[in-house]
């Protein structure tokens, strides 16, 4: 009896046969997480190396293990990444399917990094080499456990300098917290949830209060609304263009204006809702009452609304999305003859911003009526452009910087268009969302799947093209955190005309009072982000918050 048990023993033993190469799988883990790259789910993790370590005695049945654990294994690595979840893949798959393969070509390119391969690389052959004198399973099993236990806040306790780890927000608040000028002792996810919910209910409640009718002898005006996608502060930082002439040419200019989304149909049912206070992501979608629609109150004031497109407005349906969910009902404005400029991403033309403008505006002055709001939307900047090489003739990927210094020359080469006519116009220009130039430590570059501050920060302005009033010679700068329903106050106290006629009228009183965001929200469909008391916070899939990863 006793030499069986001492023969058994290291039969049973052989069962368990280590991590192996899966020590790797891990280890690379726990580095992105030492980095903050990584939203690592510790009990997950910690499962899926108990189910590779099970003692299975039948070799045929430990290698079906293995092969079953690839795609579990590649399952997981997904579920730890900031990457949306594979319900936002579906949900958009129908618009993924009408990019074109270069696009997609590209799209894939910017998920490998050499230097995190680079380093994988090393981490692969250090791993190789000391795995013939330890057994690094042991330690892999060690570090997952202490990473769950202790947690990854006090585990992975950042370097000097370096971007602190994101934590989940769980501790339980002791006292109530107040928002305000003074910043919470305690934030964690019953106070955000609360508090965000308390934002939306105090928006519902706000309301831009047009006049009721327009002077019989007002100046009559025409309001131009350009709205450009894919252009944040941040990608204008990037390019060195912070400093355009155009920027200078604004009357009055936002220095906080949030798109509150990242996506161009929820940025611009944003903006054609601008009359009422912040929406919901999922508000935006449901009816909503017919004074918060900008170009319905100014229907009710006399305006013709007109609608003008450089592009076709299939992709998304988005031609669709501006009549039932904007109430712009006017027919897109024709493009005649003109030549496109690029290729879009699902091989649709796009048109170049000044020829479709002017062209616009020489038809408007032969043709319009006395007042007219026109909502023009621009994709020059769109990601996944193409432009034809004019030494090789093949369709290249449009350079960002030099596509965004041509759609900043062409509006302001346009202004100068418009005010060569003498026609009163207050021009309007508001970006739908950033470009994500830059990416960060959550995002890969052109990714905007996380509402993040680099792409919801934008360019708003407003240009009181041929008035009469003083102008600044400076643009007025609105610093309070601000969105939409500040661009429908303003439109609101200038359209009666009485910049254009009085050279008295203060223009800097008509920006006094803006609406002005207590909490800077934005959101898309599964993921929101607030900014309270300077500092971000994230919410993903309804999970926990974290703190917002900065650069």
């Amino acid at each position: 009896m006793q030499q069986g048990s001492a023969l058994a023993s290291p039969a049973a033993m052989s069962s368990w046969r280590g991590l192996g190469l899966w020590n790797f799988y891990f280890i690379t883990k726990l580095v992105l997480l030492w980095y903050g790259q990584l939203n690592f789910h510790a009990l997950e993790n910690l499962a899926f190396a108990a189910f590779l370590l099970l003692p299975l005695p039948p070799q045929w049945l430990h290698r079906l293990r293995h092969l079953l654990a690839i795609p579990l294994g590649g399952a997981l690595y997904y579920y730890d990444s900031w990457l949306p979840p594979f319900s936002r893949l579906i949900a958009n798959s129908a618009q993924v399917s009408q990019f074109s393969a270069d696009y997609m070509l590209e799209l894939a390119g910017r998920f490998i990094n050499p230097t995190w391969l680079a380093a994988g690389l090393i981490l692969l052959v250090g791993y190789l080499f000391v795995s013939q004198w330890l057994r690094v399973t042991s330690f892999t099993l060690v570090a997952l456990v202490l990473v769950l236990v202790v947690g990854d806040a006090k585990l992975f306790m950042p370097r000097p300098g370096a971007v602190p780890v994101p934590v989940l927000l769980s501790t339980p608040a002791s006292t109530a917290p107040v928002v305000g000028d003074v910043a919470p002792a305690v934030i964690d996810d019953a106070f955000l949830n609360q508090t965000l919910d308390d934002f939306y209910a105090s928006q519902r409640q706000q309301v831009t209060q047009f006049p009721s009718a327009l002077a019989a002898d007002a100046v009559p005006i025409d309001v131009l609304m350009l709205n450009i996608c894919s252009m944040a502060w941040d990608d204008l930082e990037e390019t060195g263009l912070v400093q355009h002439p155009l920027w200078a040419k604004m009357d009055i200019l936002f220095d906080d204006f949030n798109s509150a989304a990242t996506y161009s149909g929820p940025a611009v049912l944003r903006l054609l809702r601008a009359s009422c206070g912040q929406a919901s992501n999922a508000d935006l979608y449901r009816p909503a009452a017919k004074q918060c629609f900008l170009f319905e109150n100014l229907k009710q004031l006399g305006f013709t609304d007109g609608l003008l497109l450089n592009h076709t407005g299939r992709f998304d349906n988005m031609l669709g999305l501006l009549r039932d969910g904007g109430r712009l009902q006017a027919a897109a404005s024709p493009l005649g003859q003109l030549r496109p400029a690029l290729t879009g991403f699902d091989g649709s033309p796009i048109y170049r911003d000044r020829e479709v403008l002017t062209q616009w505006w020489q038809q408007r002055l032969d043709l319009g009526s006395p007042r007219e709001a026109l909502f023009y939307n621009s994709i020059t900047l769109h990601d996944g452009n193409r432009r034809v090489d004019k030494v090789t003739g093949k369709a290249v990927s449009a350079d960002y910087k030099v596509s965004v210094r041509q759609v900043l020359d062409d509006l302001d080469s346009f202004i100068e268009h418009v005010q060569a006519s003498a026609k009163p116009v207050l021009l309007v220009i508001v970006a739908e969302h950033g470009a994500a130039l830059r990416g960060d430590l959550m995002q890969v570059k052109g990714m905007r799947e996380i509402p993040s501050p680099t792409v919801t920060q934008v360019p708003a302005g407003l240009k009181l093209i041929n008035a009469k009033a003083q102008l600044p010679q400076r643009p007025l700068h609105i610093q309070a955190p601000s969105s939409y329903q500040a661009l429908s106050e303003l439109i609101a106290r200038l359209v009666d005309g009485e910049a254009y006629r009085n050279a008295d009228f203060d223009l800097l009183g008509a920006t006094r009072d803006l609406p002005q965001l207590d909490m800077v929200v934005a959101e898309n469909e599964g993921s929101v982000m607030v900014r309270l008391h300077d500092e971000h916070y994230l919410r993903m899939e309804n999970q926990s918050w974290i703190p917002y990863p900065q650069q």
